[in-house]
């Protein structure tokens, strides 16, 4: 039996998934978080073989950062010696997104709208250690190794001028209300554009080509 924890801010999604899920004699939903954080907590409880993941989570109290789905499936990987596998179940799709899941260890990304039976056949892949990809995104992703290197993003080029102001991940992070595991993919993109290595030659090269 597979067990399964959903993690989405919406109790809907979480009705829909657990109806999908539970129509399959092999999968268990054993447990629902409304935030980043309580799957992070109730993961490393134990007991769990998939999660469900969302990308982006509520606003949360004013003034407090609320973890992502990206981050927190970095901690899961990175806090327990025998992690679950995460399953990034989400409405975005943009390259940063993907990226910034899969770098953090995703085994798949799924978009909401999937059939039901791909969602099914997603978390029986992902149980068994195989990625699973929804064809949209498995074609962005071959889209992308075709043509890696294309012009920065506005996003790509707000994170790298803070770069070139000093800034750390974190106060990127901070500046543009985005998690330090998504800051650190924007700079993998601006790296693999600029064909460079580092802050220093990404701001050179970056200045070099009047980008900034």
């Amino acid at each position: 039996m597979i067990k399964v924890l959903l993690a989405d801010d919406h109790e809907i999604v979480r009705l829909g998934l657990r109806s999908v899920l539970e129509a399959a004699e092999d999968i268990e939903v054993v447990g629902e978080a409304a935030t980043a954080e309580a799957a992070v907590s109730v993961v490393q409880a134990g007991g769990i073989d998939v999660v469900l993941m969302d990308l982006r989570f509520g606003a949360g109290i004013e003034g407090t950062r609320v973890m992502g789905g990206a981050e927190a499936t970095a901690q899961i990987r990175s806090s327990m010696e025998h992690p679950p596998k995460v399953l990034v179940v989400t409405n975005y799709d943009t390259d940063a997104d993907i990226l910034g899941a899969i770098e953090a260890g995703a085994v798949g990304y799924l978009l909401k709208d999937a059939p039901p039976t791909e969602l099914v056949a997603a978390v029986r892949s992902a149980a068994d250690g195989d990625s699973a990809l929804s064809p949209i995104v498995a074609d962005r992703l071959m889209t992308r190794v075709r043509t890696p290197r294309t012009s920065l993003t506005p996003r790509e080029l707000e994170v790298l001028k803070l770069v070139a102001g000093g800034a750390s991940n974190r106060e990127i992070g901070q500046e543009l209300m985005l998690s330090e595991a998504t800051v650190k993919s924007h700079l993998v993109h601006i790296y693999d554009k600029l064909g460079v290595r580092s802050r220093t030659s990404a701001v050179a090269a970056a200045r070099e080509q009047g980008v900034l």
